[in-house]
């Protein structure tokens, strides 16, 4: 039979809810879920349908991760009559081409360990595991992760194994971002709610434009330093950070406080600080060295907001830094997605940036 792929429309939306409750038992799509999709902008997802003389055949959901270069498999169904007949292929290899034409470097997708017809399709079609989870799908079976680079390249990953944390609160991306990369660099350093509390109460700003503050690179850095790891920060100003974040005087005389008491700390520790733009040179060379960066970003790129944001370096290419995020956006990411988050280097020297003084500042972590 003949099948075409087109990209779906609302008026599908029958038909799509027919061929989920056919094609699943369970982790089904709601209508109301490819109600949204169909309707978001697909500068944020990709939604292909195939369709021959029977009708509906298949379809498939890419998600893109936004402000990076990752997109994601979300779902993926064939009408069970038609499976086993190049349906699945087609759709995969277009989906790619569309994620492919949207800028996008990595494919990543999830499959149960028990579904072997579609491991082989995927293995086929060049996609490599690099990932177990345990208790998965709703019905509790594991999955693989699987993950394809859609553009060609000679270079190889350089990954390290940073075990991935989800902050607490709105403020603790500092915090989560910082136990990371200590329980990365030491098994036996034990992240926590309680420490990400403490560690947020030691290196606060105080003050930020609302809500609590958030955290200084210093702060970090002697947070850090206690619990016997061995620190260095850059930071590309040598004025109070985060000032120009509040328009009281009284808040900004307090950020001022805690910034020069940082910094007074830090002389007394002997923590290097470095006044200058940290280069992603820098980053790379402090990460092949065993070191793990934090690194401060602009959330604008991700969410609009403009907000500053710690996350973690947890691997490089000749085309990107990659990251963990530890603030999944819950309305499409699962925390899968905020793992070894692939950065375009382009891209990720304009989110390096933060606010109107162009800060750029990083902690380097490394064992003592």
């Amino acid at each position: 039979m003949t099948l075409s792929i087109r990209p779906a429309l609302l008026a599908d939306l029958d038909a799509l809810v027919a061929l989920e409750n056919a094609s699943f038992v369970t982790d089904r799509l709601s209508r109301r879920s490819f109600k949204h999709w169909l309707t978001t902008d697909t500068d944020h997802r990709a939604l292909l349908l195939a369709e021959n003389e029977q009708g509906l055949a298949g379809y498939i959901l890419i998600i893109y991760h936004p402000g990076t270069r990752l997109a994601r498999i979300y779902s993926l169904a064939v009408d069970p009559r038609q499976r086993n007949s190049g349906i699945a292929q087609a759709l995969i290899i277009r989906g790619e081409q569309t994620a492919r034409d949207d800028g996008r470097l990595y494919l990543r997708l999830e499959v149960n360990v028990d579904n072997t017809p579609a491991i082989r399709l995927y293995e086929k079609l060049g996609y490599r595991k690099f990932g177990f989870y345990r208790d998965y799908y709703q019905d509790h079976s594991d999955a693989l992760r699987y993950q394809k680079r859609i553009r060609s390249y000679k270079d190889t990953p350089q990954h390290r194994s940073v075990h991935w944390l989800r902050q607490t609160t709105p403020f603790t991306c500092g915090p989560a971002a910082l136990m990371m990369a200590m329980h990365g660099l030491n098994h036996a350093y034990q992240p926590s709610r309680q420490e990400e509390i403490d560690l947020w109460r030691e290196a606060t700003t105080i003050f930020m434009t609302s809500g609590h503050g958030g955290c200084h690179p210093v702060g970090l850095a002697l947070a850090a330093k206690r619990r016997g790891f061995a620190v260095e920060v850059w930071i590309n100003q040598s004025g109070p950070l985060f000032i120009d974040s509040v328009r009281n005087d009284d808040k900004k005389q307090i950020i001022e406080l805690v910034d020069n008491c940082f910094k007074d700390q830090a002389a007394a520790h002997d923590i290097p600080i470095h006044y200058g733009n940290v280069s992603q040179d820098d980053l790379i060379a402090a990460f092949e060295s065993g070191a793990i960066p934090l690194i401060l970003i602009s959330t604008f790129a991700m969410d609009r907001k403009k907000a500053p944001h710690w996350v973690v370096m947890s691997g490089f290419d000749q085309d990107c830094l990659y990251m963990h995020d530890s603030d999944p956006d819950d309305s499409r990411q699962s925390e899968l997605d905020c793992q070894f988050i692939p950065v375009a280097r382009e891209d990720f020297e304009r989110m390096s940036c933060f606010g109107k003084s162009r800060l750029r500042t990083a902690v380097i972590i490394r064992p003592a």
